[in-house]
């Protein structure tokens, strides 16, 4: 097993820059083996803290529990990864085959009763320890995490839990495959020009690429959200929109080889069966223990008081949406696939703006250049593309980060934008490496960005809708979190903080995109190099709160299904779509439509980390829009808010409790008043 030390990439020393993935070294053969002699390694990491026989202590116990099985870190990090953002049925195979395995050691290592022992001895000793702020962070997570992992359960428990674990690692990737199987197996392929009519024509173009692509005549529209959301937006062939809205509203709901509620009914009970073998009564209250809202009914009663609040609202907006539908022309009532058509020409009419006025200004690159040139004014960041640094695709750009100020290094930026069959729907950001210190050695991230925005053509460049713009800057702000973080510790560092409270930071970041000081960096006519008109700018600033109320709503279903789901106090055997519909009850404005179901494709709670934790994205928000007042109130681009949000904030991760960290860029606790302002929930 030795041997594989010398001849498999993923394990080999990486004489790469800044120790990247030698992604071109690396082939499909190599994940399992390499993955597997991870796993021994990390073992023999763990038998070390165990048989060693000084007394325990912090630096000998906890701190060499937190830096084992850095091997298996870094291969996990690069298979699990890339099955996200560049698989293939063999990496998805390799990856089903090797989640029981990983469950297992993990298990072993949080259900060791020798371990646990020497790291409660530490525990029991922790108030007459000279330990910082993050090593008594540290301290608490780890005991706190092997109780919560089932190390103090006992003979048949102990079983069920380790059988549960393993099962329930299976069924979550297998859940991520089947949306993403059943995303792929649908297109629409038209071929009559009368049927794109209303459609703008970057959106013809992008599908015009995909049929050539496909060796189609015509135009081909698929579910990922580009192509959808472009379609479902600006197609005048209302049977077409619902055709194509059922399609995307009920993946992984067609009972098939990816159907997903057997799937997710599963996932659910487990989850629970895991929950009440710890001694919790749900698995929400099992996952909120730690988080900033602490218990389900803190939950429910914020979910509940925002449904009240945003209900109203949203009723005006869909009013107003059916109205303006029916006064040119249309004798029916709002159906789903109708919605977002209407409210686009209303908004259209109503500010004179489009994403077809407004994506000639919104060039990707120049985006792109635009982003990294606020990171440089708030943040003294610069970003130097680095084209010998290997990566998993051709389409994957990558930077060196580096503060400029100090000429000091801070993290690889891998940044991957266009959709293709191999990767999953949405934006996201992760990391091949998290930030660290070993025997006081800085180790920088590896951050990877990635995002789902329209491909160029051979006659555009790839041009963002606003909306992209605000999703850019989100995930961006997420990968700020993690390439500015300045922690000790991995389990602590960057994004590794409360669902509840990370979102906060990547949200606060999209409010540049309504600012003209922002806009004016980068928003030029791609053809022209005419910048942004000041009356489109305006435009973009009164639109803000279009539609709120719909938009909120449609956030606090999501939320109020995921807290349903994971509420349960008994295993569910129920109709999943009955599920749905009776958690739907309070924050939906449209009757359900039959064969359509969120539950089976919502990858979040039931193929992610967002079980129990959806809520986070409103109360992030809130957190988010209290921040922004600050900058509001003295510039967006002031140094002194920009140094003490990165010093009080970013770079301290999760190495104090979330709310001690905001009191200390804020001087108080976020309050209501300015997301709902931001909402126009009150003046």
């Amino acid at each position: 097993m030795e041997n594989i030390r010398n001849t498999n990439p993923l394990v080999m020393q990486w004489l790469t820059p800044y120790q990247t993935p030698p992604f071109n070294l690396i082939k499909i053969e190599h994940y399992k083996p390499a993955m597997l002699y991870a796993i021994e390694k990390a073992k023999q990491d763990i038998d070390a803290i165990i048989n060693n026989t000084q007394t325990p202590t912090f630096e000998n116990t906890i701190v060499a529990y937190e830096q084992s099985g850095r091997l298996l870190d870094r291969v996990s990090g690069v298979l699990f990864n890339l099955n996200e953002s560049c698989t293939n049925e063999e990496m998805q195979k390799i990856c089903q085959d090797l989640s029981p395995v990983l469950t297992q050691y993990s298990n072993d290592v949080g259900m060791n009763a020798q371990l646990f022992a020497k790291i409660k001895m530490v525990y029991d000793q922790r108030d007459d320890l000279k330990l910082t702020t993050e090593d008594r962070t540290l301290l608490d997570k780890i005991y706190k995490g092997f109780i919560k992992n089932g190390v103090l359960l006992k003979g048949k428990d102990r079983e069920e839990y380790r059988k549960a674990t393993e099962e329930l690692g299976i069924l979550t990737l297998k859940f991520n495959q089947n949306a993403l199987n059943d995303n792929n197996s649908f297109y629409l392929n038209i071929t009559d020009k009368k049927d794109v009519e209303g459609i703008p024509q970057y959106a013809l173009e992008d599908a015009k690429q995909e049929a050539q692509n496909r060796k189609l005549k015509g135009w081909v529209f698929t579910l990922d959200y580009p192509s959808y959301s472009a379609f479902i937006t600006y197609c005048s062939n209302r049977d077409l929109r619902e055709k194509m809205w059922r399609a995307y509203n009920s993946i992984g709901n067609h009972n098939d080889t990816n159907d997903n509620k057997q799937v997710l009914k599963n996932i659910a009970n487990l989850r629970l069966k895991i929950a009440n073998l710890l001694g919790y009564k749900s698995f929400a209250e099992y996952q909120l223990e730690d988080k900033m809202a602490e218990t389900p009914a803190e939950v429910n009663k914020f979910l509940d008081d925002l449904v009240a609040t945003s209900m109203p609202f949203a009723q005006k907006d869909l009013q107003a949406v059916q109205d303006y539908a029916t006064e040119h022309g249309f004798n029916d009532k709002l159906n789903r696939w109708d919605f977002s058509y209407w409210s686009e020409k209303l908004r259209k009419e109503k500010y004179n703006i489009s994403p077809e006025l407004l994506k000639p200004y919104f060039n990707l690159e120049y985006v792109k250049k635009g982003i990294f040139t606020l990171a440089g004014k708030l943040y003294g960041l610069e970003f130097r593309e680095n084209k010998e640094i290997s990566t998993y695709h051709p389409d994957v750009m990558v930077y060196e980060v580096w503060e400029k100020q100090s000429n000091r290094f801070m993290a690889v930026l891998y940044m991957d934008f266009f959709p293709r069959e191999s990767k999953r729907d949405g934006a996201w950001m992760t990391s091949f490496r998290e930030e660290s210190k070993i025997n006081n050695k800085e180790i920088r991230p590896l951050v990877q960005l990635v995002c789902n925005f329209s491909k160029p053509t051979k006659k555009t460049p790839s041009l963002l809708t606003f909306d992209e713009v605000t999703t850019f800057l989100h995930e961006f702000g997420h990968c700020l979190h993690g390439i500015l973080t300045e922690c000790t510790y991995q389990s602590l560092s960057g994004t590794n903080v409360a669902h509840d409270f990370v979102e906060g930071m990547s949200q606060f970041m999209e409010n540049y995109a309504y600012e003209k000081e922002f806009l004016d960096l980068f928003a030029v006519h791609y053809k022209t190099g005419e910048k942004i008109p000041q009356e489109y700018i305006d435009k973009i600033r009164l639109a803000q709160q279009y539609n709120a109320g719909w938009l909120s709503i449609r956030q606090l279903f999501f939320g109020e299904l995921d807290m349903a789901w994971h509420s349960i106090e008994k295993p569910y055997e129920g109709d999943v779509i009955s599920m749905e519909e009776s958690a739907s009850k309070k924050a939906e404005l449209m009757p359900m439509i039959e064969g359509c179901c969120m539950s089976t494709q919502f990858s979040h709670i039931f193929g992610g980390g967002y079980a129990a934790g959806y809520y986070g994205y409103k109360w992030s928000e809130v957190i988010a829009a209290d921040a922004w007042a600050a900058f509001k109130e003295k510039g967006i681009f002031n140094p002194e808010v920009s140094t003490s949000f990165r010093k009080n904030v970013l770079a301290k991760g999760g190495s104090k409790k979330p709310m001690e960290l905001y009191k200390a860029f804020r001087g108080k606790e976020p309050s209501n008043e300015a997301f709902l302002k931001q909402q126009g929930f009150i003046k």
